[in-house]
């Protein structure tokens, strides 16, 4: 999951780059003595990579427009709460600076999807958020 601006433009640019990869390796692949079916299972894990970079630009995106998942249990909570802030255009360092607490530990909380966190920890990052309840 792309949690900031830093990994979200980190990760735009690795598309990119992977984009033109893969069809350099496909032009490559074409050219070698491998036939149609072996090409295909030597593509088929880089394409997948590829893929699941486009999602998760994709995730950011709508996140950045307010369009995230429903919490279905607390499993979620840790997700919920990254998406909530990124929706809302608050950065790690502006939360950290509400939450008075620096910004290293935000960025380990979200990392780390806020595994193990207290409901009253929730209460205060939803308050940050000035998330209505």
């Amino acid at each position: 999951m792309i949690r900031n601006e830093t990994e979200y433009k980190q990760t735009v640019e690795r598309v990119t780059q992977e984009t033109q990869s893969l069809s350099d390796r496909r032009k490559h692949l074409k050219q070698s003595s491998l036939n149609p079916e072996q090409i295909k299972r030597v593509m088929d894990p880089l394409k997948s990579f590829h893929l699941q970079l486009c999602e998760e630009v994709e995730s950011y995106d709508r996140l950045k427009h307010g369009e995230f998942e429903e919490l279905n249990n607390l499993r979620g909570l840790g997700h919920l709460l990254i998406s909530l802030r990124i929706a809302q255009g608050v950065s790690q360092r502006e939360l950290a600076s509400r939450l008075e607490v620096h910004e290293s530990q935000v960025s380990r909380d979200e990392r780390n999807e806020y595994f193990g966190i207290t409901i009253e920890r929730a209460n205060k990052i939803l308050e940050a958020l000035k998330v209505q309840r």
